[in-house]
């Protein structure tokens, strides 16, 4: 219902927006006071969605107070900020939050928390870049002697005011993450940050803007402004670029909010104009990103169907499952989504991915069955072996004289056509997928 609202909503073009600019110290109840005023004032003027920066939560004097004061996304504090997003029927970007987990409390993540008009969290997207920087005489900001870096690739989501990609500050500087969320349909662009000032004079605005031209998109960073402590400081300027790379809102230096009308007609109309996404020669060079994807159905294998519980790791690309008739302990497949015969009806993107998917299941199988040895084999085609019309890689776990005189092609040919090869039943293949799942 509220998915199908936002979609309608989406749908009549223009949005208005209120960006925040803060200067959060180690004192949390202080930092909330300016926040609330904010998003009150934002409510009071229509505001759809509002865009907090990094460490809207606090930023602390030390390593010490960093690590002590982080927090895990459900707590009571985090609970008021769902609280004001109801009572103000607004949108919330909270851009970093010092996320900690009870598996390492000392190295919290840095988590952006999307959190809809009911107080929902409808994504989390845990910092990929950590900033380190030493400068001898002028600054020293080791983001990792605080904080860990997530390792999942986030896909936009759908908010109220379009589809948003999220990243968090340092991410700016790595043009690969925003062409990622573009390709995978963002209209937004977001990066909640807190740039010290010299990077911040040299290169806030400049990025910003060049993540907007060559994404065609908006793009919205909330910021950090001003001293936090004796050891730390800003540069502000939160703004919002459109996807022209016009700066359309911008805040100065000191506390404030700025406030932005969205127009999403007007992103189809610049795409309209430089279709430069329709010009990209991906027959020479393309992005590849190895990003996990959640299964929730069945999929195909040429007219077989695999049940979910068969496959242990998926991308958007490809997929891994256990065999019906292994030759071996540790014999599995790897197939592309995509039902096709031939290796060479892969594209390039699904041919890296089912490679390097190969090569992480290769790696897990070795660790899982203690072997130091294995074969990976396509049977291309009809007369190559291929009995099931779907490309599709065997993995298998390899042992000293498991195959007599390695024996193993001619194995492979036949495996499938042997009477006394009985098939498992799928609560064995389940069990299997189930193990192999945790290992991956």
């Amino acid at each position: 219902m509220l998915t199908t609202l936002i979609r309608r909503t989406m749908a009549t073009g223009r949005h208005f927006i209120a960006v925040c600019q803060m200067t959060s110290g180690n004192d949390l109840e202080k930092n909330f006071e300016t926040a609330k005023n904010m998003i009150e004032r934002a409510g009071e003027k229509k505001c759809e969605m509002v865009f907090f920066p990094e460490c809207f939560d606090f930023i602390g004097i030390n390593k010490t107070e960093q690590v002590d004061l982080a927090m895990t996304a459900n707590c009571e504090y985090i609970q008021r900020y769902r609280d004001l997003a109801k009572q103000n029927n607004v949108w919330l970007s909270l851009g970093g939050l010092h996320h900690k987990d009870s598996s390492d409390n000392a190295h919290p993540w840095n988590t952006h928390l999307i959190i809809d008009s009911q107080g929902e969290t409808r994504v989390e997207y845990k910092k990929l870049h950590l900033f380190d920087l030493e400068i001898p005489g002028k600054v020293r900001l080791m983001e990792s002697e605080f904080s860990k870096a997530g390792n999942e690739m986030v896909p936009p989501v759908d908010t109220v005011i379009g589809r948003l990609g999220l990243s968090i500050c340092y991410d700016v500087r790595f043009p690969e993450l925003s062409l990622w969320n573009r390709k995978r349909g963002a209209q937004l662009l977001s990066f909640p940050s807190a740039f010290t000032l010299n990077t911040g004079l040299a290169h806030w605005e400049t990025l910003l803007r060049a993540r907007a031209i060559e994404n065609q998109c908006y793009v919205i960073a909330a910021a950090q402004t001003g001293a936090h402590n004796p050891k730390r400081q800003s540069y502000g300027h939160a703004m919002v670029i459109d996807p022209w790379g016009a700066v359309v809102a911008q805040c100065s230096e000191r506390v404030d909010m700025c406030f932005a009308e969205i127009d999403l007609n007007y992103v189809e109309n610049i795409r309209e104009m430089q279709p430069v996404f329709s010009h990209r020669r991906s027959d020479l060079y393309t992005l590849h990103v190895n990003e996990r994807s959640a299964e929730d159905g069945n999929l195909k294998f040429s007219e077989f169907t695999i049940p979910n519980s068969h496959v242990f790791y998926s991308t958007p690309h490809s997929f891994a499952f256990v065999n019906l008739k292994p030759v071996t302990d540790g014999h599995v497949l790897v197939s592309p989504k995509r039902v096709v015969q031939h290796l060479t009806d892969l594209t390039d993107s699904e041919t890296a991915d089912i490679f390097i998917v190969a090569k992480k299941v290769q790696a897990m199988l070795e660790k899982h069955h203690n072997v130091k040895a294995s074969t990976i084999c396509i049977q291309d085609g009809e007369e190559a072996g291929q009995t099931v019309p779907h490309v599709h890689i065997h993995i298998l776990a390899r042992r000293s004289g498991d195959f007599g005189d390695n024996e193993i092609y001619r194995k492979l040919a036949s495996h499938d056509k042997e009477p006394e090869r009985k098939p498992r039943t799928t609560e064995q293949m389940s069990s299997e997928a189930e193990v192999y799942r945790k290992l991956m």
